[in-house]
């Protein structure tokens, strides 16, 4: 039985809504080959769900907590609240909302 891999779901706090930031988790993610959203959340954060294998959304999270990329990420990350599951549902690609 093929694994189900893991589901991503971080709460990324700062200034990160209207510099790019979606775009730019969008663009990292498919390099990673992880399916699910960033989507702006009505109090300033950007919530991300990404699901596909550990390695690669844990890649995800250590890029959304500041780790080293090209390009740089944008905005200004304060804290990235993160909290591991199951797959709860597909998605086609990864796409901002």
């Amino acid at each position: 039985m093929a694994d189900p891999g893991v589901r991503l779901t971080a709460w990324v706090h700062g200034s990160v809504q209207g510099v790019g930031f979606r775009w730019w988790t969008r663009c990292r993610a498919l390099e990673l080959g992880l399916t699910g959203y960033a989507a702006n959340q009505p109090d300033g954060r950007v919530l991300v769900v990404a699901q596909g294998e550990r390695e690669a959304a844990e890649k995800l999270l250590e890029l959304l907590e500041g780790g080293d990329s090209w390009p740089p990420r944008p905005g200004r990350v304060d804290k990235v609240i993160a909290d591991w599951s199951a797959p709860a549902e597909s998605f086609a690609g990864f796409v901002e909302r």
